[in-house]
């Protein structure tokens, strides 16, 4: 058993080495050929894991078959322009990360000192600001483009509340933040069927330490995905192959 998964580490990691000595030189759009080709979804999984924090394999269209280099290609570009546009927007956070079609796909973090008072899930004048640049210049420019909501929160307690009863309080503040940036989003002119997840993730998968004031800043936190609708892709393989 232990030589399997030794055996598993090694191919994992030589399909990663081979991938990303082979981007070093690359522009992001001819990654997002690399990724989306040869590979095939399982590595784009594997990638999505690595890259995305755990949560590129969570994401992604299901399409069923590898997506090829020439349809990866065209993808990655538009996620590309996609990503500037994000980048261009106040207390947003862009990173370029992989779906679990082992395409180009956007991360863009929005931390609650940005979002939201302290224990509270109603949006400030300043969210409501970036919020409606994101959706009108990304989202709204992109409808073929698939979006996933996580809402997030540090692991501070409740009063008069008992730790799993906090644990529990935690979970539902994250989903109604998570909620608040989906309706919000859905207000400025975002179509509900772009919108494929929105959900609270609580006191889990936290980015920093919780034991400082500035780690639990950053825990505190609306994670938006942006990645390729399966009619995007089925229009870049479509494009690909004229």
């Amino acid at each position: 058993m232990k030589k399997m998964n030794r055996l598993k580490i090694s191919v994992i990691f030589m399909s990663l080495l081979l991938v990303f000595s082979g981007c070093a030189s690359m522009s992001k759009t001819g990654k997002g050929a690399a990724i989306g080709g040869g590979s095939g979804a399982a590595l784009g999984a594997i990638l999505g894991g690595v890259i995305g924090k755990g949560k590129g394999a969570a994401i992604g269209a299901a399409v069923g078959t590898a997506v090829g280099a020439g349809a990866g290609a065209l993808i990655g570009k538009k996620m590309d322009k996609a990503a500037a546009e994000a980048e261009q927007i106040e207390g947003a956070q862009v990173e370029q990360i992989t779906d679990n079609n082992g395409l180009q796909a956007v991360k863009v973090t929005f931390d609650s000192g940005i979002l939201f008072d302290t224990g509270n899930s109603s949006l400030g004048s300043a969210a409501k600001a970036s919020l409606s640049k994101f959706a009108n210049n990304v989202l709204n420019q992109n409808p073929d483009m698939d979006v996933t909501i996580y809402g997030y929160t540090d692991n501070q307690g409740w009063k008069n509340s008992t730790a799993e009863q906090s644990q529990q309080k935690n979970l539902n503040l994250s989903q109604e933040r998570a909620q608040s940036v989906s309706s919000y989003l859905l207000g400025c002119g975002v179509a509900s069927s772009q919108i494929k997840a929105v959900e609270g993730k609580g006191e889990s998968d936290p980015v920093a330490s919780n034991d400082t004031a500035e780690g639990r800043k950053q825990n505190r936190r609306v994670e938006v995905y942006i990645y390729a609708s399966e009619q995007m892709i089925q229009d870049a393989q479509a494009a690909s192959s004229n």
